[in-house]
């Protein structure tokens, strides 16, 4: 009894301590990808970033537009069933909405779906297979072939494709506003532009800078992991994805806690 003891109390001990190391380990990748950015002028290195961009941004476009048209719909029955024929109102409420944490969250989410797993996939079979080792005994760094690309492109996705979003759920809550309370739509975009601030689309831009981050970050490195069998893969996949889904619901917290305070 004593020996199991004292053995939970070690192990509870060394946790602090992991997760330091896992905490400066994201944080080390992260740092490093940036000061390696000056890789993209080789043609090889590009090519890969292409690629990434290409599927985390372009193929992830219909999934986006799909999730605005709906979430767009959901936000203005609520928003008209509450604030009824209120045209300032409703556009304020989806503004706060939309802008400041659906646009960047969801789109973060959907990234995680698509991308993150991927990522996370495949660098780990590719350290199972052997192929990060070759890279290094061919005086590649492994970090501006592979993650510097991949973090880069999926921070730019998560730009890009947060705007997307909000634009197709704004245009889906003017049309179905102007349908169902008989508003014109020149009206409701000019209300829109007009009460809008730069501190919403700052929000909206921090925020979805800070998921693109967050995410590539922790999908790479527990893709860059030392891993012995393939067997280790799907439990790489799965840490990658629920703590990218931590991270970025710890982020938004602090981002519209700080806005709020500031």
């Amino acid at each position: 009894m004593l020996i199991f003891q004292s053995h939970s109390v070690t192990e509870n001990l060394r946790k602090p301590g992991r997760y330091l190391r896992v905490f400066t380990g994201h944080f080390r990748l992260a740092w490093e990808s940036l000061c390696r950015l000056s890789a993209l002028y080789r043609w090889p290195v590009r090519q890969v970033f292409y690629k990434q961009l290409y599927f985390t941004g372009l193929e992830s476009l219909g999934t986006v537009a799909l999730a605005g048209l709906v979430v767009g719909l959901i936000v203005i029955a609520q928003i008209n069933f509450l604030v009824g024929r209120n045209e300032i109102l409703t556009q304020q409420i989806m503004i706060w909405i939309l802008v400041r944490e659906l646009g960047p969250l969801l789109t973060a989410i959907i990234l995680i779906g698509r991308s993150s797993s991927a990522f996370a996939s495949e660098l780990s079979a590719m350290q199972v297979n052997g192929e990060i080792k070759s890279l290094r005994l061919m005086g590649i760094s492994p970090i501006s072939y592979l993650i510097m690309p991949r973090v880069l492109a999926m921070t730019l996705a998560s730009i890009a494709l947060t705007f997307y979003f909000q634009i197709v759920a704004f245009i889906t809550g003017w049309l179905v506003t102007a349908i169902r309370m008989d508003f014109l739509l020149s009206s409701e975009i000019s209300n829109t532009f007009e009460i809008i601030t730069l501190d919403d689309f700052s929000t909206s831009f921090l925020k979805s800078l800070l998921f693109g981050i967050l995410v590539s970050v922790v999908s790479c490195y527990h893709g860059m992991r030392k891993k012995s069998a393939m067997t280790e893969v799907p439990q790489a996949v799965s840490q990658a994805v629920i703590r990218s889904l931590m991270a970025i619901f710890v982020g938004d917290g602090l981002i519209t806690v700080l806005v709020v305070l500031l």
